[in-house]
């Protein structure tokens, strides 16, 4: 497959005022964008933008929007709004696309963009590519310019909340006393809302973004404040979600973390629903895998990213499937991962079942595993260094078939992931630890 020079895992991302986040190359994204979707349609074509809470959004928005107008094609703009709630809407409203102006997770300096489709799903690889090749030959002659239009939806929140109440109707949350962690991000004007209106008892930490505290010791990354909250409160669980509020980490009544591959293992459990297949990544924990194999469960390991996991849920016929960082991907509710709505499936467990978040987690022992981050500048390049290659074999050997190493490249970050996993905590940070060295020796010596 071509080589993309703009998209990663995650759509398009990287520092702000950088060689790709810029007013120029999004003026030329949206043109690419707009330029295909014309093209394979003869109607009047519309696109909806929403965004996080970073300073920069209103920047990027309006690049992006001059692009796409000068094609004609006609703009919506969501204002702040979740991942989740820009695909819904743009299934809902049956636009061409819609366009997610975020860096998930990164910090504010960062800013992207996601592409979803007609369907609600994010774009293939072969479509990433056919813009890039777009973006490549843009030359926006003024001469050719058309105009569309733009107009705000002012009660895009308001549908996607209307939205989450109707599909758990059913759901009573009234002696629950919920944490929200809205990482000063795109679910605080949304989550808070939600949880109240099904009856929670909520306070939501992190809701009042000011531009440039988006994920800033907060959020799914760093949920160090909402265990200490949960515990003061005494809290029935705690609920972090990332900037862009595709994903989520939850915390129990202990203070204790419940993570993605966990939350996973809480659903694929559920007795109501009887999954017969569940996918996760090369990253996903051996518990989850063993647990689910002794309970009939097929489990299946797809790339990392949600949009692989995505794939494989597609391809097989499946429903549910997710990753150790917190996106769950659960087709009968949404058409990406949703924080808001997981936390909600993970809850009517806990209402169904009469169980606490920590008995629920139990249910699956977890191997001990190292994720270390080696920031590095075209991480890619680890794989060409023989040192390194070197260095997982001999990790490899020293575990003797007891656990697995894994070195990848981050699709969405400047850095190198080391993932060691084995039956002995200690031994695993000390191979993990051993091989982040390598790497980051490595890279400073070439």
């Amino acid at each position: 497959m071509t080589q993309k020079k703009y998209f990663g895992t995650d759509g398009v991302r990287g520092r702000v005022g950088g060689s790709i986040i810029n007013v120029e190359t999004m003026i030329k994204l949206g043109f690419a964008i707009g330029s295909i979707i014309k093209s394979d349609s003869q109607k009047k074509s519309t696109i909806l933008i929403g965004r996080d809470t970073r300073e920069s959004g209103e920047l990027l928005q309006s690049a992006l929007q001059a692009g796409l107008i000068s094609v004609g094609v006609d703009v919506y703009l969501l204002g702040v709004l979740s991942t989740p709630a820009i695909a819904f809407l743009t299934q809902k409203l049956n636009a061409a696309a819609g366009i997610v102006i975020s860096a998930s997770h990164n910090l504010y300096e960062d800013n992207g963009v996601k592409i979803i489709g007609r369907d609600g799903f994010k774009l293939s690889d072969e479509s990433e590519i056919q813009i890039e090749k777009k973006i490549t030959a843009c030359q926006i002659n003024s001469k050719d310019v058309k105009t569309g239009v733009s107009e705000n939806i002012a009660d895009a929140s308001a549908q996607y909340i209307s939205h989450c109440l109707q599909l758990f109707q059913d759901l009573n949350l009234k002696n629950k006393k919920l944490i929200l962690d809205c990482a000063n991000g795109a679910t605080f004007n949304c989550a808070p809302t939600i949880f109240s209106e099904l009856g929670a008892n909520v306070i939501a930490i992190h809701a009042h973004p000011n531009g440039t505290n988006i994920n800033d010791h907060c959020g799914a990354t760093d949920v160090s404040s909402l265990q200490a909250r949960v515990i003061t409160e005494k809290a029935d669980c705690g609920i972090a979600f990332d900037g862009d509020g595709d994903r989520l980490i939850m915390i129990d009544e202990r203070g204790e973390v419940v993570d993605g591959d966990e939350i996973l293992c809480i659903l694929a459990l559920d007795e109501t629903k009887k999954y017969k297949a569940i996918v996760g990544t090369l990253m996903s924990n051996v518990g989850l895998e063993k647990k689910l194999q002794s309970c009939g469960i097929q489990f299946e390991r797809a790339a990392v990213g949600d949009r692989y996991v995505l794939e494989k849920l597609l391809n097989n016929h499946w429903q549910l499937g997710g990753e150790g960082s917190g996106h769950i991907v659960n087709l009968e509710y949404a058409t990406t991962g949703d924080g808001v709505l997981t936390a909600l499936q993970v809850l009517r467990i806990m209402q169904h079942t009469q169980k606490s978040l920590h008995t629920l987690k139990r249910v699956m022992k977890k191997r001990p595993q190292i994720l270390l981050n080696v920031k590095v500048k075209d991480p890619n390049r680890f794989s060409e260094m023989p040192k390194i290659t070197n260095a997982v074999r001999d990790a490899e050997k020293k575990l003797n078939g007891t656990g697995r190493v894994l070195l990848r490249a981050s699709g969405t970050e400047s850095c190198v992931r080391v993932m060691v996993e084995c039956d002995a905590l200690s031994q695993a940070e000390s191979i993990a630890e051993e091989l982040a060295n390598t790497v980051s020796v490595c890279f400073k010596t070439k």
